[in-house]
């Protein structure tokens, strides 16, 4: 199995679902704070119908379950529906 290269900037000691950002920023073109931006409008959303959105937006399933997780943490995304 090939490993994927890291892209610059990419920092080694970020763990978690954070570690996907700058694939995610580079595979896209955009920087995260427009895909949060993007979710913004599904704030107190079920987490999949979150996720749902970013596929419509054309992110894979993988990052968008990834964003997800992180603007559901710590963007308020989950309006109180944990």
């Amino acid at each position: 199995m090939a490993v994927a290269e890291q892209p610059a900037g990419a920092e080694l000691t970020t763990k978690g679902p954070k570690s996907y950002f700058p694939f995610i920023e580079a595979k896209y073109g955009k920087p995260m704070s427009e895909w949060f931006a993007l979710l913004a409008p599904h704030t107190g959303e079920k987490h999949m119908a979150q996720v749902a959105a970013l596929k419509a937006a054309g992110m894979g399933h993988g990052h968008a379950n990834a964003v997800v997780h992180v603007f559901r943490a710590e963007h308020g995304g989950a309006g109180g529906n944990v």
